[in-house]
């Protein structure tokens, strides 16, 4: 009887050890692994060509962005272009161009947010213009001292002027900086930008700290002062250190005049003021105030354009002088120093029949305003120091 089990058994066990089992096990594996590695390659390639669209997809927001927000910059500049045609000048967003895109009925593509800023430059002291006593009553009213003030103030004016005498016997001269351990000469000409200040003697012990980064005063300075070319500021754009630099102390009279310019305060229900002229600003501060002889028309305009989609941005900081305003500095170039031969020659070389048709296409232009300064996706400008006001 139990034989016939056993036979069965012998059968199942020849089955399993059947010719060709084997092999079709390790087919099997090999599949599994090829599966594996095109799995893996799939997902490689995926990743990979995700990454490229995304880049694809941020360049072409760029374009988008960029496009938008040169089409919101022009169409603020015809809207300050009507106002300066209608009003003789540009004196304050108060007028009415504070939102010029609304003024002109401007809709930006659903999704998208456009945001137009402006800074009054020339409410700022234009540094090529200034005197020293402007310097050094803006330095005492940073609670420097009368010396430390008119040292700063020569510093400053002895670097930017050519033969330019010092007041104070501490100023630095041009054997100072003869003996640095690289020598060189002061240009005898207005910054060109900020970061200058630390060149000067004298000037970078009191605007840097010890690491030599830019500390408070610094920043106070920069606020203050324009690098470009203006002869007046203008007192619709007042910076908080304008009066200060005037010789103007009184705090309560700077708070009055920032809460009349800002709509803050008292102010606050009417909004934002501004002057018409210096009879207005008599009135205002009183007849005798040097703040009367301030201009109250625009010399330069800094407009800053701001489109977002998302969280994608892009921006444009453009300053711009309307006609007779603001202009860059002019560099009186000297006659000690022989030009390097290229430089020379290049100066030199007559202009082509190109250079020709561009200079007509230009004049031709007859564009508004004159830009002075451009860029794109910049740093923001830091807000200015309150000074107390």
């Amino acid at each position: 009887m139990n034989a016939r089990p056993q036979k069965s058994l012998v059968g199942f066990t020849q089955r399993l050890r059947a010719p060709g089992c084997g092999q079709r096990g390790s087919v099997l594996l090999i599949v599994l692994i090829t599966i594996m590695f095109a799995t893996l390659a799939l997902y490689t390639y995926i990743e990979r060509a995700s990454n490229d669209l995304l880049v694809e997809k941020r360049s072409s927001d760029a374009t988008y962005l960029r496009l938008e927000a040169y089409s919101a910059l022009e169409t603020t500049l015809a809207v300050l272009e009507d106002f300066r045609l209608t009003n003789g000048s540009l004196k304050s967003p108060a007028e009415g161009w504070a939102d010029p895109l609304d003024f002109a009925g401007y809709e930006p593509p659903e999704g998208t947010k456009v945001e137009i800023t402006f800074i009054d430059e020339s409410g700022k002291f234009s540094l090529p213009y200034v005197n020293q006593s402007t310097l050094v009553n803006l330095f005492k009213s940073w609670e420097l001292s009368q010396s430390t003030s008119e040292t700063l103030a020569d510093a400053l004016l002895g670097w930017m002027k050519k033969d330019y005498v010092a007041s104070s016997a501490s100023a630095p001269d041009k054997d100072d900086y003869e003996r640095e351990e690289i020598p060189y000469d002061p240009p005898g000409r207005p910054l060109r930008s900020f970061s200058e200040l630390a060149t000067i003697a004298v000037v970078r012990d009191v605007f840097y700290d010890e690491t030599g980064r830019p500390n408070e005063l610094w920043h106070r300075f920069v606020s203050a002062f324009s690098l470009y070319s203006f002869q007046t500021p203008s007192i619709n754009g007042a910076s908080p250190e304008l009066l200060a630099g005037l010789g103007v102390s009184d705090t309560l009279q700077q708070r009055q005049l920032n809460d009349y310019l800002r709509g803050k305060g008292s102010y606050e229900n009417r909004g934002a003021g501004y002057f018409k002229s210096g009879a207005d600003v008599s009135t205002f501060l009183g007849e005798h105030s040097p703040a009367a002889t301030l201009s109250t028309q625009i010399s330069a305009l800094r407009i800053i354009v701001t489109v977002s989609q998302g969280r994608a941005s892009f921006r444009i900081n453009a300053l711009i002088a309307p006609p007779n305003g603001a202009t860059i500095p002019a560099i009186e170039r000297s006659d000690e120093k022989e030009p390097v031969a290229g430089t020379d020659a290049q100066a030199k070389a007559p202009a082509t029949a190109t250079d020709n048709s561009n200079q007509q296409a230009t004049k031709k232009l007859n564009y508004p305003f004159t830009v002075l300064e451009f860029r794109e996706n910049d740093e923001m400008p830091s807000p200015s120091p309150t000074a107390g006001l």
